[in-house]
């Protein structure tokens, strides 16, 4: 099945297959964020008012909603028991043909279920949210048939949507979304939300859709560029570990491990830099609805003058460099591969709540 995104202003407009009649899933244009009637307007009428409950009823409402387009054999496949610690841990930066996914391939849904699908993301995520992941799936779209000997598959086709337990506005639920260079863990418990833990990443980094030059992971890049080189020289001397880039540490598949801090904390950080660094952090935290990532950016200010930022690599905006924030609350990495050849336009990234992975402290007993 072939689905396009096409590019409204800044922002991506989602597309129905175009073999089909075109039905628009979501329009972020001008501001406005439409889904389907029957969901009414979602994140438009978004205000810092707006509860993380409401959040996660939207959430629910689709996801019942994109569950009710499935028969009984297909609906069992996409549940799993909310303590399934195996299916809660499967998922990987790897394409299909290197990594087993469990749960519903997108291309094997009919265009209905494919499109509650892609409306259940809408409001599971905040529009910039759902935007780097559309970004993210088109940019996997270029790579299509670029697998050796066809033994790897690219593209949207290859996402996996599965849960874990019922979605439920009192009981603890999750919705895993992933594929090649993306994997989303969004758990949900009652009023609280957590995306953590969670890959984002992309190849290419920049590309041209419709006229429009996309760049899924851009602001994580620049703001990394901007906050290095803000420090002055001591600062910048004790931040970077080394002349070359270097791999994620605490990438897919490396749960429970600790590292010691390096680089520079940020209590010895000016407010200027110290508001960088916050900016750097939301653009993973605010991956969730505006209240959800709003609770979360006020538990990692709240131990933000023992978070740490640390740098290897070039710092000329543009090059190939790795950074690491690493906190009580937060720990992110952005690394750039050497896969395909130009680094700069192969990036990985992970993002995690060393004290609640997964919302463990809210359900784990």
């Amino acid at each position: 099945m072939l689905w396009r995104f096409r590019i409204c202003g800044p922002n991506l407009h989602l597309k129905a297959p175009m073999n089909s009649t075109t039905t628009s899933l979501l329009l972020l244009c001008a501001g406005l964020a439409w889904l389907p009637s029957t969901l009414g307007p979602v994140h438009a009428a978004e205000t810092p008012a707006a509860t993380a409950a409401a959040a996660n009823a939207r959430a629910v409402t689709a996801a019942l909603a994109f569950l009710d387009t499935l028969d009984a054999p297909t609906r069992q496949a996409a549940v799993f028991a909310f303590r399934d610690e195996a299916q809660r841990q499967r998922w990987s930066n790897l394409p299909s043909g290197l990594y087993a996914r469990k749960g519903l391939r997108l291309a094997d849904l009919k265009a209905p279920q494919r499109k509650a699908a892609m409306d259940l993301l809408a409001a599971a995520l905040s529009p910039e949210g759902y935007q780097k992941v559309v970004g993210i799936l088109e940019g996997d779209e270029t790579l299509r048939g670029g697998g050796p000997g066809g033994r790897l598959t690219f593209g949207r086709d290859e996402y996996f949507v599965s849960f874990l337990g019922q979605p439920s506005t009192t009981e603890p639920w999750s919705l895993q979304f992933g594929g090649h260079h993306l994997a989303l863990n969004l758990t949900w418990v009652g009023d609280r939300g957590t995306l953590a833990p969670s890959h984002t990443a992309t190849q290419p980094a920049r590309f041209t859709l419709d006229g429009k030059t996309v760049r899924p992971l851009g602001k994580e890049t620049d703001l990394g560029f901007e906050l290095i080189n803000a420090l002055d020289e001591p600062a910048r001397k004790k931040t970077i570990l080394g002349a070359q880039f270097r791999d994620l540490v605490l990438g897919p598949g490396q749960e429970y491990r600790t590292l010691v801090p390096e680089g520079v904390p940020a209590s010895s950080l000016t407010e200027a830099q110290r508001k960088l660094l916050l900016d750097l952090i939301h653009q993973w935290v605010g991956i969730l609805p505006e209240a959800a990532a709003a609770a979360r950016m006020a538990e990692i200010r709240a131990t933000l003058n023992d978070t740490w930022f640390a740098w290897s690599g070039p710092t000329r905006p543009g090059s190939a460099a790795y950074f690491r924030i690493q906190g009580p609350a937060v720990f992110i990495e952005l690394a750039p591969q050497n896969l395909g050849g130009d680094p700069t336009q192969h990036l990985h990234t992970i993002y995690r709540d060393p004290a609640n992975e997964y919302g463990r402290k809210w359900w784990k007993p």
